[in-house]
């Protein structure tokens, strides 16, 4: 593969193995991408479509192997778990850390809304997410805070609700126990396969209606 062959099948790996999008969207967003790097006299859709639909198969067979419950499952139940103890709990939050802040934010002014003010928040992002589909040596990183705190003390109670739940739901974790540090969960596998009758993990108004009942 030429170098930006190799740009375009990585994101066509992790769009595909993140599961979060039917295949005729992923497809879509690949060929938007290959567009808006002027990729299109080099990289054609025939070959994007390939690799996309290689890659789908490829994890099809993979799936049939998983056993249950997934580090993906254990994760989901630690997460809703968190949302009950009043911990805004987010999957997939933007790309970055200020995007998964901003999506906190809003969460929080939609629970503000219902009079209810939560006691930290936890998430990961995207580029976090893609070190846990990798082959060698995965692992996803779980940040935590607190709305409106500049309290290191409060923000490492936060963590250690946090790490509690994730212990709890089986993870072992690294966490040198900072309010400056993420989470690592090390060895974490993320294992999922779009599912159009699944739950939307990205749908934070799920977050909001649990943590308001």
């Amino acid at each position: 593969m030429t170098e930006n062959e190799e740009f375009i099948y990585e994101s066509i790996f992790n769009q595909v193995r993140m599961g979060f999008l039917p295949i005729d969207d992923i497809k879509e967003n690949i060929m938007e991408e290959i567009e808006d790097n002027e990729f299109e006299d080099e990289i054609s859709e025939a070959w994007a479509f390939e690799k996309i639909d290689e890659e789908y198969q490829k994890l099809l067979v993979e799936s049939k192997q998983w056993k249950s419950p997934t580090d993906t499952e254990k994760l989901i139940k630690a997460f809703d778990e968190l949302c009950d103890q009043n911990i805004i709990a987010l999957h997939n939050a933007g790309y970055t850390t200020s995007d998964g802040e901003y999506e906190v934010l809003e969460v929080e002014r939609e629970l503000r809304e219902n009079e209810v003010v939560s006691d930290g928040y936890c998430f990961y992002h995207e580029q976090d997410l893609a070190r846990a589909i990798v082959t060698e040596n995965p692992s996803l990183y779980i940040a935590f805070q607190k709305v409106d705190n500049s309290d290191d003390e409060t923000t490492i109670s936060v963590g250690k609700k946090v790490a509690e739940v994730l212990r709890n739901n089986g993870f072992e974790i690294n966490w040198n126990g900072s309010s400056r540090s993420k989470i690592e969960i090390p060895g974490f596998r993320w294992n999922q396969i779009y599912n159009e009758d699944a739950r939307d993990l990205q749908d934070y108004g799920e977050v909001v209606d649990r943590m308001i009942q």
